[in-house]
């Protein structure tokens, strides 16, 4: 879905119209978010957002795989799976499973650590702890109740912040900040703004961490853009963040098509991508988790470049020590 505009705007006579379906939304989604979960029997660290749409949330699960990994842990992803088929639990192989089975985000991330996919999350948790977890990386799930959480680490856009600050249908928050505040252990700001600041100030004034990253692009992908001039797509939840991290980091950027978050490619939409870029002369580049939505389909185009990105933190050392601290806490 693309978000409506007016979950930007605090004044909207939209987001006003709303409010009563909002206040009924978020005293659900409340309660819900208040019930004991089930525990996973190792330690279970959630990455999520207070919002729909997209913040970061991909490369934070990955990087803090990649440091729970050079802690000597054995991290597993577990993830709903969302746009895909199979209701799991399953583990994702990127041999036989497509976007279509498993989702875009799944099949992504399981070319650097093993990925579950389940609705279910505590069938996806036990299945995690069989394949030899020491500890689970959960994609999403902050508002979902079934499986306790031993860390939430809350991703969020320093330039998007929260929008208008209400709850669906009246703005992007999935349940009322103050629920979803209470149960954050860390904030993770995305990239530079201020739209953030006051979520972060709050997180701090209840004791919790709060990390600043900014996404870098992989060396060796943007290279080979280099040279071109590019005809930028994605259908992720914010596509202006990855034509912006092109833009900032060199690449020509000729000409930009923004598509809906987890848009299945048809072929008229392949068929008029490839038109342009011919046309003016330009390269087709996209993102990783689109070009992983398009793998094993007729809908991929030839010569499709892909940027790889990655996430940075400031403060890495003392991230580290949070998290070691935190698998601590979670074994005692």
């Amino acid at each position: 879905m693309r978000e409506p505009r007016f979950w930007r705007r605090s004044g909207s006579l939209l987001s006003r119209a709303a409010a009563p379906a909002a206040a009924i939304y978020g005293a659900v989604s409340g309660a819900r978010m208040a019930r004991p979960g089930a525990s996973a029997g190792v330690p279970v660290f959630c990455v999520g957002n207070y919002h729909v749409g997209g913040a970061g949330k991909t490369p934070a699960v990955l990087a803090l795989g990649e440091i729970l990994k050079g802690l000597g842990e054995q991290p597993v992803v577990l993830s709903r799976g969302y746009g895909g088929r199979l209701p799991g639990p399953v583990q994702v192989d990127a041999e036989r499973h497509a976007a279509a089975d498993v989702g875009d985000e799944p099949l992504m991330m399981t070319r650097q650590m093993p990925v579950i996919v389940s609705r279910d999350r505590v069938a996806g948790a036990t299945l995690a702890r069989s394949i030899g977890a020491s500890v689970i990386v959960m994609d999403d799930g902050f508002q979902n109740p079934s499986l306790k959480k031993d860390t939430s680490l809350i991703v969020i856009d320093a330039r998007r912040g929260i929008g208008n600050g209400r709850v669906v249908p009246a703005g992007p928050l999935r349940a009322p900040l103050a629920g979803q505040l209470a149960r954050t252990d860390s904030l993770i700001v995305i990239g530079e703004g201020e739209a953030a600041n006051d979520v972060a100030a709050q997180v701090k004034g209840r004791g919790g961490a709060v990390w600043h990253a900014r996404i870098v692009p992989e060396p060796a992908s943007l290279a080979a853009l280099r040279g071109h001039r590019l005809l930028a797509f994605a259908g992720i939840g914010d596509p202006e963040r990855f034509f912006a991290t092109l833009r900032d980091n060199g690449p020509d950027v000729a000409k930009t098509r923004a598509f809906p978050d987890h848009h299945v490619f048809s072929a008229g939409d392949i068929a008029g991508l490839v038109s342009d870029a011919a046309r003016e002369g330009l390269m087709l580049v996209t993102t990783e988790k689109d070009a992983a939505r398009m793998r094993g389909t007729a809908t991929a185009p030839e010569g499709l470049a892909t940027l790889a990105i990655g996430l940075e933190f400031d403060r890495s050392d003392d991230l580290r020590r949070f998290l070691t601290q935190r698998l601590s806490l979670a074994r005692t």
